[in-house]
């Protein structure tokens, strides 16, 4: 099942200048970003748009310091670049959950 909505962008993979993938979030209650998840990987065309959004954190960032997984199966860590969470896109998203509700 797909469901649309919006997030914001707070991280990317690759580098600013052509973005592979994008780091998801949204804003809780009490006003924090919260990872929410990472895209698939963006087409050429799609990292090279995105690149003209993207910069670098002007301030601290609410992710400073957190690790991401590079997936499921794995345990290592995904090499990631923090970037300005001004960017919002709208995304559609797999809403089916495992048996552990993620």
């Amino acid at each position: 099942m797909r469901a649309t909505t919006e997030a914001v962008v707070g991280a990317v993979t690759g580098s600013l200048a052509a973005p592979r993938t994008v780091l998801l979030g949204r804003y809780d209650a009490a006003g924090r970003l919260q990872f929410t998840g990472r895209s698939t990987t963006l087409s050429q065309a799609a990292g090279r748009a995105l690149a003209d959004l993207l910069a670098p954190p002007t301030g601290a960032h609410p992710w400073h310091g957190w690790s991401f997984s590079a997936g499921w199966p794995t345990q290592r860590a995904l090499d990631v670049l923090l970037v300005e969470p001004d960017v919002v896109m709208e995304v559609a998203v797999d809403v089916a959950r495992d048996s552990a509700g993620r």
